[in-house]
């Protein structure tokens, strides 16, 4: 698999998956939704033959290594057709590049060169029933040995139905929490299906038992204790790609309803013609605008090795709250008959409310903004320079 390596391979790949989202992915919609399974049979090698799996993965495995900056349009454009395709690749890649940045080398040779080509994925193992997040999971792993021991729930795990490893949060002892790869078939590790979703169809968001399930110590991604901070490093970028997913709904929202509001004729004109759906158009327009700035500026920061913490989380947060805008004023736009499957906005309005649960909800993008705010953190442009230099 070729590299980005200069700005007539990025546009050749770019072009190509482009292609194999609008001409082969985007007509597999309806049955996708009607059957609300994804048939891997016919998805995976499209994903393979246009290099979607390994768009993060570092090219010295077999990847395209895409920078940050070159990846968020093509997860956008993902966005804008079937949601629980653009949920899996974004999964995919997001943990694929987390582990290229935190692992070591043989957990790197484990799981990337398979990851490139589909054949292996990473899902990341957080959310839990009964506990929150970091210092207050439930999930435990002991050490025994020359082995982990875990023991616990996790649920609402994207990709849980075909991942060949988990990187699994635990508490390694009463105060520290730490990261360790699982393999699917680990004795003791039990994998279950949750019930379908309200959009994005298709994906899997499974639970998952450990019980007395034996890891080897090799298993540990960096240090004991270390895995608030893997936990913060891949929401950090992952919740960026998020807020990318939120762009690409809003474009082909706004897209769709610019198109009804010149084909919609009420009263001898075009309803685009009306004030009020005027402003509804140019508010949309706002928001894309905005957000399509925001991932600019966090992307550049990201790809020249910068830390965004209270970025990611406002480019999450805005994006959320933008798309949701966008979606329910598109929504206005059509009219009732948008209400109904005969136009793809009613999809587009359902999987947008995904974006508001992924990689943290609205109150944790608060909470990490303000804390990165009120410790003094300075928002500097992508090139290193104040913004009121």
């Amino acid at each position: 698999m070729a590299s980005a390596g200069n700005a007539t391979d990025y546009r050749t790949i770019r072009d190509r998956v482009f292609a194999a989202i609008w001409d082969e992915l985007d007509p597999l919609a309806e049955q996708i939704e009607n059957e609300e399974h994804i048939p891997r049979e016919k998805v995976w090698p499209i994903l393979r033959d246009c290099g979607a799996f390994g768009l993060l993965v570092p090219s010295q495995y077999g990847g395209y290594g895409l920078t940050i900056g070159q990846y968020l349009p093509i997860i956008a454009e993902f966005a804008k057709v079937q949601g629980g395709i653009r949920a899996l690749v974004h999964v995919h890649n997001s943990f694929a590049h987390a582990l290229s940045e935190i692992g070591d080398p043989a957990q790197k040779d484990a799981v990337l060169s398979g990851a490139a080509t589909g054949e292996r994925s990473l899902a990341f193992a957080l959310t839990e029933p009964e506990h929150g997040t970091g210092a207050d999971l439930g999930t435990t792993a002991r050490r025994e040995g020359t082995h982990y021991v875990l023991n616990g729930t996790k649920w609402l795990i994207t990709n849980s139905d075909f991942a060949s490893h988990f990187m699994v949060m635990a508490k390694t002892s009463a105060t520290e929490v730490s990261a360790l790869l699982v393999e699917r078939d680990t004795p003791g590790f039990r994998i279950e299906p949750l019930p379908e979703t309200m959009g994005c169809k298709g994906g899997e968001h499974g639970r998952l038992t450990f019980t007395e399930a034996r890891v080897p110590v090799s298993a540990l991604i960096g240090g004991e204790g270390q895995g608030q901070e893997h936990l913060e490093r891949a929401l950090e970028i992952s919740r960026v790609l998020v807020a990318a997913s939120s762009l690409g709904t809003a474009e082909r929202a706004l897209e769709l309803s610019v198109q009804r509001a010149n084909e919609r004729v009420t009263f001898g004109k075009p309803i685009a013609q009306r004030q009020a759906v005027q402003r509804y158009v140019a508010e949309m327009a706002m928001d894309v605008y905005a957000l399509r700035g925001m991932l600019a500026d966090a992307a550049a920061k990201w790809d020249v090795g910068r830390r965004i913490p209270a970025e990611a989380s406002m480019c999450k947060q805005f994006g959320l709250e933008a798309v949701g805008r966008v979606t329910d004023r598109a929504l206005l736009v059509h009219g009732g008959i948008g209400y109904t499957r005969q136009f793809p906005i009613e999809r587009l309005y359902r999987d947008a409310r995904l974006n508001w649960l992924e990689e943290g909800s609205p109150t944790i993008q608060y909470m990490v903004a303000a804390r990165e705010i009120l410790a003094g953190y300075r928002f500097d442009d992508a090139f290193g320079g104040p913004v009121d230099a």
